[in-house]
């Protein structure tokens, strides 16, 4: 056996013994993927194991997450920080090692991966980056961003529309520096991937504008050495590696079958597979010490490498300090000082009506010329969600410095891409699209969630006031589904002035996703108390008018509904009812606030609550009260004038008074 062979079969075995011990897991990919896996970290990857955030790294991203064994193993041979012991606890409670890979628990892990297609589109947000920092950093003789993006793909994730979307606009944009090793061994759960898919993958990339290598042999090492040197050539668009490969390689009777893919082997065909492939030690987790030897010339290997950059990289800071302070901003993810500084006079009270999706876009103009790391953009919807980055450019073969993405009409893939822009680190993204369509980018959402990614996701034509479009487009469960997300602050702003505030919240915000809620109609500026211009928004909630400080009841509204929450409690003074009006943007930042300041603002005394907003009524039993009333929309839209819309459903400050009268009658 050589010494090749050696390393391909401990990383396979590592994995297989791993699955097996906890007896859950899939050993598969594994056992087909291994060749290809190994020749890459081995010979191509550009990585530091004692620093894994070292910023010139190539990126490894394992698409087909569920082959987590295999990565896991690499990271140990390698010499990174995961103990084998952290191995040998795989997919149990407190460890490293959970069943998919999770940003954040193993060291060397890039991005959570597990939902098929993410990690294919993550890649793709990483190559955007690098391809951006490369334009605006590097100079003749000084070129210090320069890494690849690399990643493993399965079947599976060739199967989802997430990845037809990311791969479609990667060969538009022409990533040339990302290079996927395509997984093509035949088999799903349910078997023979002949039953769904069946599909001419090489043409259909080559469609996209890929670079396509092969089918070669993805169990023969020289083949997957000599493709990805040619795809290393190709420097004008994204390349695939066909690999042709086995699942379950070496299993007697589960190779090349569904069997191999999502269950352990069985201790009786893990001893049959050892002897298959000539593997000579019975006991599980044995690691021969001639192959960890080679596996561990990576960190010898990656230190070199990463001197010889930080080398580069201290003659750039010499000829270049300004450059290389702001490139240290950038990848540092801090603001600059008075980032903020000319949205204190941005707007006022009074002065006239604005649709919060146009007061966001003055916001991004007036904050992008100091926060250089700013880059987003719509899917196909710039010009309606008020995105665009004015004089900053548009990315693109013609111009990788610009600043506006266009996604296309893409809103899953446009999740996944903001995802991997966020965890390369270099830029702060933000996406932008129709409320309504969050649904199409629901999965992309949660996973920046759950690896706690400050990604800004703005929705615009939040509700049944984008009128005549009609039910199609009007959200209704949009906003609760948001809610419902752990880890995701959802801020629906009362007008131009919350919305500065919703903005500061978002950019503000290191460990997570920010939602921010946008009207397409015009609203009105609203007067505040000291309090709202000083923290009203970042504390999720706050009374914005009452006519008395010991309330009757209490009317609480978000966005496009505050203004009608006050219209009701006019109506209310003028009757001789007590009432106080509170905007609550976001429940998420609400309820972290202390008791204290929840209940001085909703004191539990006062039971007679109602609350308006132009989506579901699911949720609003929180702050209502089983006494309470929610008012709102637990049915579709119409088509016609918003306005009308309005008063058809019920969403007035008529019906909210009456509503009042009607608590306050019952005590």
């Amino acid at each position: 056996m050589t010494l090749d062979e050696l390393c391909i079969n401990s990383l396979r075995f590592l994995a297989v013994d791993a699955v097996q011990k906890a007896n859950s897991g899939h050993p598969g990919l594994p056992m087909g993927a291994a060749v290809m896996a190994y020749v890459l970290w081995d010979r191509f990857l550009k990585h530091n194991p004692r620093d894994p955030n070292w910023p010139d790294r190539d990126r490894f991203v394992l698409s087909a997450g569920h082959g987590s064994a295999m990565l896991y193993s690499l990271l140990h041979l390698t010499g990174y920080d995961l103990p084998l012991a952290e191995i040998k606890q795989f997919r149990q409670w407190g460890s490293k090692t959970p069943g998919h890979p999770e940003y954040g628990l193993a060291p060397g892990v890039e991005v959570t991966t597990g939902p098929l297609g993410q990690g294919f589109a993550n890649g793709v947000g990483m190559a955007i980056v690098e391809r951006w920092l490369e334009e605006h950093y590097n100079r003749s003789g000084h070129e210090i961003v320069d890494h690849y993006t690399y990643a493993i793909c399965s079947d599976g994730d060739l199967m989802e529309g997430i990845s037809s979307e990311a791969a479609s606009l990667a060969g538009k944009l022409g990533l040339g520096k990302m290079i996927y090793l395509y997984d093509d061994n035949d088999i799903s759960i349910e078997g023979d991937t002949d039953i769904t898919f069946t599909e001419n993958v090489a043409d259909r990339f080559k469609a996209y504008g890929w670079h396509v290598i092969g089918p070669i042999g993805g169990l023969d090492t020289t083949s997957i050495d000599s493709a990805i040197r040619i795809a290393q050539q190709e420097k004008s668009c994204p390349s695939l590696i066909v690999c042709k490969t086995i699942i379950g390689y070496g299993s007697p009777n589960k190779a090349g079958t569904g069997a191999a893919h999502g269950e352990p082997l069985g201790e009786e065909e893990v001893l049959l597979a050892k002897e298959s492939l000539g593997w000579l030690y019975k006991e599980s987790f044995t690691i021969p010490p001639e192959a960890l030897r080679h596996f561990r010339k990576a960190l010898e290997r990656g230190q070199q490498q990463q001197k010889v950059w930080q080398d580069r990289l201290e003659a750039y800071c010499q000829a270049y300090p300004r450059e290389a302070r702001q490139m240290e901003l950038d990848l540092s993810g801090e603001l600059p000082e008075g980032w903020d500084s000319e949205l204190a006079g941005l707007f006022r009270a009074g002065d006239g009506q604005m649709a919060t999706r146009e007061a966001s876009g003055r916001v991004i103009n007036a904050i992008s010329p100091r926060i250089h790391a700013l880059v987003g953009g719509a899917a196909d919807l710039a010009p309606s969600t008020k995105t665009i980055i004015k004089e900053k450019g548009h990315f693109g073969p013609e111009n990788y410095r610009g600043h506006n993405l266009h996604f296309g009409v893409r809103e899953h893939a446009m999740g996944g891409i903001a995802n991997g822009m966020a965890i390369h680190r270099g830029v702060i993204p933000y996406t932008a699209t129709f409320l309504i369509f969050y649904d199409y980018m629901r999965p992309s959402v949660r996973l920046a969630a759950l690896m706690e990614q400050r990604v800004i996701y703005i929705f615009t034509h939040d509700s049944v006031g984008l009128g005549e479009d009609g039910p199609t487009h009007q959200p209704i469960e949009q906003i609760a589904g948001l809610r419902a997300v752990p880890n995701l602050v959802v801020i629906r702003p009362a007008d131009a002035i919350e919305t500065i505030e919703a903005w500061q919240i978002a950019l503000e915000r290191r460990h997570g996703p920010t939602a921010l809620i946008f009207t397409r109609q015009k609203l009105p500026m609203l007067d505040r108390p000291e309090l709202a211009s000083d923290g009203g928004v970042k504390r999720g909630g706050y009374t914005i008018w009452q006519s008395s400080p010991t309330p009757d009841v209490i009317l609480i509204g978000t966005g496009s509904e505050v203004h009608i929450a006050l219209e009701a409690g006019q109506l209310l003074r003028d009757n001789g009812i007590a009432a106080r009006v509170v905007s609550l943007p976001s429940w998420e930042l609400f309820d972290i606030q202390p008791v204290e300041y929840r209940q001085s603002i909703l004191p539990p005394e006062v039971r007679a609550r109602i609350s308006v907003e132009a989506a579901a009524t699911l949720g609003w039993e929180r702050y209502v009260g089983i006494d309470g009333i929610a008012v709102g929309l637990d049915r579709f839209g119409a088509s016609a004038p918003y306005k009308t819309i309005y008063q058809k459903l019920g969403l007035t400050a008529t019906r909210m008074a009456d509503e009042a009268r009607k608590l306050l009658r019952k005590d």
